[in-house]
């Protein structure tokens, strides 16, 4: 995805959510980039420090960014990626509860530019799927849990999805649950395929955590991640916005990591 550019433009939508100002701070301090337009629904037309608000998306658009970054929810950003993408601007989008066929239509219908859909900004999370994935051959059982602050409303994470589907593509030699009842249901987790099980907790007091647990005669792997802070997503976002380029989805930042 290419070199660092100079003096591009960015736009936010979902600017006033907690990941849409920390974002927007962070897109201001970086080098090459510029701000040009900051749109959320919960806001109307006015100034924000260095940076204006628009009242519409259309009024982003008309700001000229050649990337925008979306952090709102899969239904807003099912609705604005196609308008976003006719414009011909790059998306880096940090929202999650995509699914496969929402990933084949976007795909679709970025023909004049990229549509970068993260699960994760954060560096170590990314390390931590590609060391899960790397680990998986070599285990028969392989569990994930994945703890969340208690404001987020969909279970479970696209960290954790996109977790599984990368152990599930490392191996198919998993062992079958065990479990003939569970005396409470859904005791056992979500299943994510090939009996791989996903356990969702939402928590006050938590950002983001992720452990992916691998076991096998005689021993076990624990790989766990913690965000303790929404500054930790920064970096990649930054990196994303400096970086994305072409046509066409691509989920993920390892394609920019090298991993």
């Amino acid at each position: 995805m290419g070199t660092k550019p100079e003096n591009r433009k960015v736009g936010v939508i979902g600017a006033e959510g907690r990941m849409g100002r920390a974002a927007t701070h962070a897109l201001l301090e970086a080098d090459g980039l510029e701000v040009v337009a900051l749109f959320d629904v919960n806001s109307g037309e006015k100034p924000t420090g260095k940076v204006p608000s628009v009242n519409s998306l259309s009024g982003l658009i008309e700001a000229s960014p050649e990337v925008v970054v979306d952090f709102t929810v899969a239904e807003a950003s099912l609705s604005n990626l196609p308008q976003i993408a006719e414009a011909g601007i790059h998306a880096v989008v940090g929202t999650s509860g995509f699914t496969e066929e929402n990933h084949e239509f976007l795909d679709g219908v970025f023909q004049k530019s990229s549509c970068l859909i993260v699960p994760n900004f954060a560096i170590g999370a990314v390390l931590m799927m590609r060391f899960a994935e790397l680990a998986s051959p070599w285990f028969q059982t392989g569990e994930i849990i994945e703890f969340h602050h208690n404001e987020k409303v969909d279970a479970p994470s696209g960290t954790a999805i996109a977790t599984a589907e990368r152990m599930l593509e490392a191996s198919t030699e998993w062992m079958a649950d065990p479990t003939s009842k569970e005396t409470l249901s859904g005791t056992r987790g979500g299943d994510a395929g090939s009996n791989i099980k996903i356990h969702s907790v939402r928590m006050e007091g938590m950002v983001a955590h992720q452990e992916v647990i691998l076991g096998t005669t005689g021993q076990s792997l624990l790989i766990r991640h913690d965000t303790t802070d929404r500054s930790a997503f920064m970096p990649g976002v930054v990196l994303a916005v400096q970086r994305i380029q072409g046509t066409g989805l691509t989920v993920g930042l390892e394609s920019l990591l090298g991993v």
